[in-house]
């Protein structure tokens, strides 16, 4: 298993915090940003565009997550 990030989608990502517990709070733009407790998570939304991996990171480390840790879940 590597822990090498994989390359997702938006849709892909949404699917996993949504399992995580996180709820839609707003929408500003093409950005869809949520919470869960006084965590917030902001993901940019772009139809059929990979999401580039300093993105995938900077939303791991707003999850509160290490990168393991992420993959572990996203690999459930």
């Amino acid at each position: 298993m590597s822990d090498k990030l994989p390359i997702l989608k938006s849709e892909e990502i949404l699917r996993m915090l949504f399992k995580l517990g996180f709820q839609p709070k707003r929408k500003k733009g093409s950005h869809l940003i949520l919470s869960k407790g006084k965590e917030l998570v902001i993901v940019p939304i772009h139809k059929g565009r990979d999401i580039p991996k300093g993105t995938l990171k900077k939303i791991i480390k707003q999850t509160g997550l290490n990168k393991k840790e992420f993959l572990k879940i996203l690999r459930k």
